[in-house]
Parts: C-alpha cells; sequence; structure tokens
C-alpha cells in the first residue's frame, strides 16, 4: 500500500514537472518584432548587406568590428570582443556603456526577457544568412 501510494505520488510529480514550461524560454517570433527596433540600420538573412551598421549574420562566435565592408570605429575594432549571449546582453542594454567611443547611437533594450527573445532570432542566422 505505501508503496503503491508512493508510486502515484511521484507518477503526480512527474506529470506536474513535464508540463511546466521553463520561466525563460525564449521567443523567436517576440525576438523577430523587436528586431524591428534594430531594422533601421542592420539587416539579417541571406541578402543581409550593410547600412548605418553591420550586418548581423553569424553574430554569435564573431569578433567584433570584423564584417568585411564596414566601417566600425576604432573603439569597437579595438574592444577585443568576441559575441556570445552574455556579451550581446550587456552590450545591447547600453552600447556606448560596453564599447566607450562605439559609433552605435541606440538607447538600448532594458528588458531581459526581451534581450533573451531577440538572442533567439539572430542566432537563428549563419554566417551565410541562412537559417539553421
Amino acid at each position: 500500500m505505501m508503496i503503491r501510494s508512493l508510486f502515484a505520488a511521484l507518477s503526480l510529480a512527474t506529470m506536474i514537472c513535464t508540463n511546466i514550461a521553463p520561466a525563460s524560454a525564449q521567443d523567436v517570433a517576440a525576438g523577430e518584432k523587436s528586431f524591428a527596433k534594430c531594422r533601421a540600420c542592420h539587416q539579417i538573412g541571406e541578402n543581409a548587406k550593410n547600412l548605418v551598421g553591420p550586418e548581423l549574420n553569424g553574430l554569435f562566435g564573431r569578433h567584433s568590428g570584423s564584417v568585411a565592408g564596414y566601417n566600425y570605429s576604432e573603439a569597437n575594432k579595438k574592444s577585443g570582443i568576441t559575441w556570445d549571449e552574455a556579451v550581446f546582453a550587456e552590450y545591447i542594454k547600453d552600447p556606448k556603456a560596453k564599447i566607450p567611443g562605439t559609433k552605435m547611437a541606440f538607447a538600448g533594450i532594458k528588458k531581459d526577457e526581451e534581450i533573451k527573445d531577440l538572442t533567439a532570432f539572430l542566432k537563428q542566422f549563419g554566417a551565410d544568412g541562412k537559417k539553421k
């Protein structure tokens, strides 16, 4: 009887835990909407070109200041940054604080969840602009 009760409790706990979505699940569709804030200066995708800012294909794992054909600030070229999720999150909150002297004139995105969603959207695109 005790084993049966324990098994039932364990089964119930397993069902509950497997039906709970992670609190910080990234929403690619929300990230795409957030990218609208970036679109005036940046492009992403197979036909992306440098505009006021560099194209963002293959951003994560790339060294700052390295997109061919884009004229970066000296501060950006010399920052020594390799883009990953943590560095991007810090940068996008306040670009001028992360890289003093950057040309990027953007007030930043302050909400952590929006940054995670934007990151998920950007990470879909390889260096060739194709979705992974």
